[in-house]
């Protein structure tokens, strides 16, 4: 290991608990989270709540956004906690390329669940529909560096956040006190 995991993003497809597990993490290790969906422009949100994917240049901008924000949160002394789908592999480096030491926590689900749980989120602009079109962008991040993948099919947010939070002491994380 080169760098300890000096921030994290809570990384999968939408509906696997990034925002709930965020939360409950930082609670329990005082850092910051960072929303990403809210770093999204309004043409990006236009075109996902009219049910159309987003492509590599639709997130371009969107994770300029994020890099330039975990570096504004790294650099007030905080420790960064991004809510991010991180889909491919060269979304995932984008990030890494913003702070040394950037670890991952891939929520795992099945389709089905995914489908579900964003059929019944109210208010979200993302759509049941495009549950398909991001399991097929989607590229494991099983086995690139700091990187735990967890089963948020069958763990809830307590325990993801339980286990994240134990994972990320392990890798660096001083304790708060």
């Amino acid at each position: 290991m080169n760098h300890p995991i000096t921030a994290l993003v809570i990384m999968g497809v939408a509906g696997c608990g990034k925002t709930c597990v965020s939360e409950a993490l930082c609670e329990l290790s005082g850092a910051t989270a960072i929303e990403g969906d809210t770093f999204h422009p309004a043409a990006n949100i236009e075109k996902m709540s009219a049910g159309i994917p987003l492509n590599d240049d639709d997130r371009a901008g969107w994770l300029n956004s994020l890099c330039d924000e975990l570096r504004r949160v790294d650099a007030t002394g905080a420790r960064p906690v991004l809510t991010c789908s991180a889909l491919k592999h060269i979304y995932r480096e984008r990030l890494r390329s913003a702070l040394p030491g950037l670890g991952f926590v891939f929520l795992e689900l099945t389709p089905e669940v995914a489908a579900d749980r964003v059929s019944h989120r109210p208010g979200h602009f993302m759509p049941s529909t495009l549950i398909d079109s991001q399991f097929a962008t989607l590229e494991s991040p099983v086995g690139e560096p700091l990187t735990l993948a967890l089963d948020a099919s069958n763990h809830s947010v307590d325990q993801l956040a339980k286990q994240a939070h134990a994972w990320w002491l392990e890798h660096g994380l001083k304790r708060a006190g």
